[in-house]
């Protein structure tokens, strides 16, 4: 599998998202590095990305994920990010992007840490390793209870997981393992880790 090149999807997109930060003060928060478009481009194409799903990217950063399956798919999209400047810099994003005002209306950013988020009506929960098994083990609690206020089908997609990660999201009773999207052909070296797992919230 082969898709665009980073430049190349920058530029569509009207975006900066490339590049790693890591200026944060909170161990517990992993730094900043951006889902590669060609993952992402899998994701949109796995057909569990519609328009009818309202997604939402924890630990969002300049907002390329959310920017991208919104333009992508037309679905709803919402990054939350607790630092202020990556925060503000993916608003800037969502000021300049040129996805089409329909797509853009239902694109948000929130500046908020993810152990205090309350969900909304989002069924489509993105991970890129935003944070310690201990936060999300919180996370998932708010999950839940979002879960049982407002029943519905819920899926959380990981992509990139840890080890200890994985035996978390297995172990838990209420997570469903569903699928995986393998991503290891998209790169010439092999490394197992590229893929995304998909649970569901049962």
């Amino acid at each position: 599998m082969s898709g665009a090149s980073e430049q190349w999807w920058e530029k569509k997109l009207n975006i900066k998202t490339s590049g790693t930060i890591d200026h944060f003060f909170e161990m517990d928060c992993n730094y900043y590095e951006p889902t590669d478009y060609r993952v992402l481009e899998a994701l949109a194409k796995s057909g569990y990305i519609t328009a009818e799903n309202h997604i939402l990217d924890y630990g969002c950063g300049l907002g390329r994920s959310v920017l991208f399956l919104s333009a992508m798919t037309g679905c709803r999209a919402t990054g939350i990010e607790f630092d202020r400047d990556l925060y503000e810099k993916a608003c800037l994003n969502l000021d300049r992007a040129k996805i089409p005002d329909a797509y853009k209306k239902g694109v948000r950013f929130v500046c908020e840490d993810a152990r205090k988020y309350r969900l909304q009506d989002e069924d489509s929960l993105y991970f890129f390793n935003p944070f310690t098994d201990d936060i999300l083990r919180i996370v998932l609690h708010r999950i839940r209870e979002s879960y049982y206020e407002n029943p519905r089908q819920i899926y959380l997609y990981f992509y990139y997981p840890f080890e200890s990660e994985i035996s978390l999201l297995m172990t838990a009773d209420d997570l469903l393992f569903v699928d995986e999207i393998d991503c290891t052909g998209l790169y010439e070296n092999y490394d197992k880790r590229e893929r995304i797992l998909i649970f569901e919230m049962v």
